[in-house]
């Protein structure tokens, strides 16, 4: 198994805080959306905005992936969805990076996601017998999400 790296370097590694979910079973897709709707935001806020989406009070604004998705009451978008399971999973590695930025010893108030990102991971490739001797793919894209945390 591979070493995965940050693929964000900032300046000063004493102001942030830095947390990876590695090869989850989520939909890449929905993990960009996800990704793209959290930065910017502080932790906490983050961590409300999933809840949220996992009680299907938020909807997460699809921007990239907005073929025939249906419309939302959204702030200046139309397509959105209810990514339960990657909001699960993401709320994880957000856990994770709250309590990172605590063992650091950081102001957990003024912490903001300045990177937040989903990269494909392995894929698991699996077939599937068909008649007269023909196979069907079965493939599971993995995938990791980081987010870093810097004091604003």
């Amino acid at each position: 198994m591979a070493r995965i790296d940050y693929s964000f370097k900032p300046e000063d590694e004493t102001r942030i805080a830095k947390a990876m979910g590695y090869e989850m079973s989520i939909s890449f897709k929905h993990a960009v959306e996800i990704c793209s709707a959290l930065k910017g935001k502080k932790i906490e806020d983050a961590m409300k905005y999933l809840e949220e989406v996992i009680e299907l009070k938020q909807p997460v604004p699809f921007r990239n992936h907005k073929k025939k998705v249906a419309h939302k009451k959204l702030d200046g978008w139309y397509a959105g969805r209810y990514p339960q399971k990657a909001a699960r999973h993401i709320l994880k590695v957000l856990r994770n990076l709250d309590a990172n930025a605590e063992y650091k010893g950081l102001e957990k108030e003024d912490l903001v996601i300045v990177h937040a990102q989903a990269k494909k991971g392995r894929i698991l490739k699996r077939y599937m017998p068909r008649a007269y001797g023909r196979a069907t793919p079965k493939f599971r894209i993995l995938t990791t999400v980081e987010f870093i945390a810097e004091v604003r």
